[in-house]
């Protein structure tokens, strides 16, 4: 079984997280440049096994698109073209990136290290990944 990406995705850098091998929980990878992520990914698969990619989608409080959706859509749509045989999997993204800095505050992380934006970016990246995680564990239990 494959682990699965999370991917939090901004104009200059990109937060990543990865599941364990169970596909349990989520951790913090790494927070790549955006225009050396391609270069990053293709690294990465080639030492590990990807069976999917979980995408952070804007959506605002209303639940419409959100405006960075012009910026996300385009990068999916490339990811899908890269990877066709690896599904990308959308994820509302609404508040991630102010859990990643109250999981800061509680984890004990000085100022300094809050001001850090790579940091919440891939946390905000595993946030994005282990909610689908629980949401996928709650169908299947739906499911049961």
């Amino acid at each position: 079984m494959g682990r699965l990406l999370g991917i939090d995705y901004g104009t200059k850098r990109i937060g990543l997280a990865v599941t364990d091998p169970l596909n349990i929980f989520a951790s913090p990878l790494a927070t790549v440049p955006n225009h050396e992520f391609e270069e990053y990914l293709s690294g990465y698969l080639k030492e590990q096994s990807i069976d999917a990619f979980v995408v952070g989608y804007p959506v605002k409080m209303n639940n419409q698109p959100g405006d960075t959706v012009r910026y996300v859509d385009p990068f999916i749509r490339r990811l899908g073209k890269l990877y066709p045989g690896i599904p990308v999997h959308r994820v509302d993204e609404r508040l991630t990136s102010r859990m990643a800095f109250q999981a800061m505050i509680g984890g004990g992380l000085k100022k300094k290290d809050r001001m850090n934006k790579g940091i919440i970016d891939k946390l905000s990246a595993a946030i994005i990944l282990q909610s689908f995680l629980e949401k996928k564990i709650k169908v299947k239990g739906d499911e049961l």
